[in-house]
């Protein structure tokens, strides 16, 4: 377990009636009088939450009092609670643990419905409190209600309206225990500002009773034996691997299962760092830019066998074209996504981390029956299209600067021990091209709701969960103006996180589409950004370090500058060629056979006969 970690145990065996909940130790569990709103704190701080998120209002000002006096907890007032819930995530996403925000009631809790969804699309454990009207007033249209539960139904795990106080410990228990157990996810829990304001009598449960709630973490047997077979029999496998490996902390089951078949991996967006990029069997990425080798190890398998993936339309493409000749075993732990895009022939439901350490013995017991695959030449062959079709570029032939170049710079001086967190777009592509990963939970972005003003506070999560290491946001110049506000949350709170602007004048992937599908007719994508606003008085006004490089000359020094820099944020405006297009490319719709590796050119696919 994260020392970020919840101390909540892991997800009971099916048929289980109850699940035992321990408390963080010196906290007493003994019946204490207070209000609702000391028991909140109390309840969060016995859940083993160490940092929260948030902002103060009207609804949830009461909380805030006993907050004040907590010594076991971190309140980190942010700007804007958009930045409160991708803090939460990125907490989450680096540290292992469940990230907490707090917001008002009406519009302080609205803001947060785009980190929830987020959180809910890249399964991230989170837990937002917000305040609530009065009970006595929910559904009068009151000042500042919203219902925020209604509202976020369909993007949180779970969540929760708490209007009796004696119900504040058990439901912030169980929050915690539904947001990282199963497959991750946020939990809501909106409090009523009379529960805050009651007296109540604290009590931290022993254990939760959830009926309805018992996720399958253990696979079943039969299942994996048949996925060894086909394993054992194919001739082209291809482990398909996705963020689930990571959020099942299962990168080292994977290695050894790497290593006992020589079968060749992808890693998508949100698997990025689950498998060493260095690896001679890692083919890359899949998908819409995925490299070459890793769209082809797909396309001509005959078996994927999925390991925490879903099947996301920006990996398969049109799904009628995808993998065609390919039989399929899917592993996940939420059974709803075995089968939603693509039939399986091997379903197997289970946590990725026991999914994998158990095929890996079902495997041997197949070797010692005498039965082993043989992918040699397909190995061969996959060797052969990455070496003819390595991720590259061109050099801008002005001498500008190129963005993959920066990635590749900065990927080179920072190293694999940083933290990346980028935002969505042209630079979150080259940032997952260009940067080499080689460890999990170093990569965090914003892959299924692809959220704009993603980076800096997930990058400011990311630094206080792992305050030791150097976490890099690599943001676009569009991206950056949604939440670099931020920066001052990071200069006033110590959190010296490093900010990467790729700064194109422009939003830049949406223009990478005029120009290739809608004759160059830049409509509204113009943001002048080299002119307004003064990226390095920005971070000056922030109270962090700016700095500005347009020259390929200059980005080592310039990157090096900003490494050295410790105490406060560091902002580099790396202003680069405004023309850069993310290759290789397969256009939404279409199929991964049309992939581009330029505008007018398509891979020769060889070895169809394999």
């Amino acid at each position: 377990m994260s020392e970020h970690s919840a101390p909540t145990p892991a997800p009971p065996p099916s048929g289980s009636p109850a699940t035992q909940v321990s408390a963080v130790a010196s906290v007493s569990t003994t019946a204490e009088p207070m209000t609702g709103a000391q028991s909140l704190i109390r309840s969060l701080e016995c859940a083993g939450a160490e940092n929260v998120f948030g902002i103060p209002g009207g609804a949830i000002l009461p909380a805030y009092d006993p907050l004040f006096d907590s010594v076991k907890l971190r309140h980190i007032l942010v700007r804007h609670e958009q930045g409160a819930g991708h803090a939460a995530q990125g907490y989450a996403a680096a540290g292992g643990g469940v990230g907490v925000c707090m917001a008002t009631s009406g519009p302080g809790a609205t803001n947060l419905v785009t980190p929830l969804a987020d959180a809910h699309m890249d399964s991230v454990p989170i837990v937002a409190i917000t305040g609530q009207v009065a009970s006595g007033s929910i559904g009068t249209d009151a000042f500042q209600e919203a219902d925020i539960r209604g509202i976020t139904m369909p993007i949180t795990k779970h969540n929760f309206l708490v209007t009796d106080p004696a119900e504040i410990p058990r439901t912030v228990a169980e929050a915690f225990y539904i947001a990282r157990t199963g497959r991750p996810g946020p939990v809501l829990v909106d409090v009523s500002k009379d529960a805050l304001q009651a007296m109540t009598t604290f009590r931290w449960p022993t254990e939760l009773n959830l009926p309805g709630y018992r996720p399958t973490t253990r696979p079943h047997a039969k299942q994996v034996r048949e996925a060894a077979r086909l394993i054992a029999e194919s001739r082209k496998p291809v482990l398909y691997v996705g963020g689930g490996v990571i959020r099942a902390n299962a990168s080292a089951e994977l290695a050894r299962l790497v290593e006992l078949t020589g079968i060749p991996v992808v890693t998508t967006l949100m698997a990025r760092g689950a498998f060493p990029d260095s690896h001679p069997l890692h083919m890359g990425m899949p998908g819409m830019h995925g490299s070459v080798a890793a769209v082809g190890c797909l396309q001509r398998s005959d078996l994927i066998i999925s390991l925490g993936a879903r099947f996301d339309d920006r990996v398969t493409g049109a799904l009628d074209s995808f993998a065609p000749g390919a039989k399929v075993i899917h592993a996940d732990i939420d059974p709803a996504e075995i089968g939603k895009n693509r039939y399986a022939d091997v379903p197997i439901v289970g946590d990725c981390k026991e999914v994998i350490a158990d095929l890996v013995e079902a495997i041997r017991a197949e070797r010692e029956a005498g039965h082993q695959g043989d992918y040699e030449g397909w190995v061969s062959y996959l060797d052969g299209v990455k070496g003819r079709y390595p991720l590259g570029y061109d050099a801008p032939a002005d001498g500008s600067l190129a963005p993959q170049y920066v990635m590749q710079r900065l990927g080179a001086i920072a190293g694999p021990e940083a933290v990346y967190a980028a935002g969505v777009g042209q630079h979150q592509m080259w940032a997952s091209q260009f940067i080499g990963y080689e460890k999990p939970r170093t990569w965090i972005n914003s892959g299924g709701l692809g959220t704009m003003g993603f980076a800096v506070p997930a990058a400011m999560g990311a630094k206080v969960a792992l305050p030791d290491t150097t976490v890099w946001a690599v943001d676009g110049d569009g991206c950056f103006q949604m939440t670099n506000q931020e920066l001052a949350t990071c200069a006033i709170e110590g959190i010296p996180i490093k900010v990467a602007i790729i700064n194109n004048e422009s939003l830049g992937m949406v223009r990478q589409w005029q120009t290739l599908f809608y004759d160059s007719r830049y409509s509204n994508t113009d943001l002048q950004s080299k002119r307004i606003p003064d990226f390095v008085k920005l971070a000056d006004a922030y109270g962090c370090v700016g700095l500005a490089c347009e020259s390929p000359d200059d980005v080592d020094a310039t990157i090096e500058k900003a490494m050295q820099i410790d105490d406060v944020p560091v902002v580099v405006d790396f202003r680069v060629h405004r023309d850069a297009m993310v290759w290789p490319m397969v256009a939404a719709g279409t199929s991964n056979d049309d992939i581009k590796v330029a505008r007018e050119m398509a891979p020769d696919w060889e070895g169809d006969d394999l």
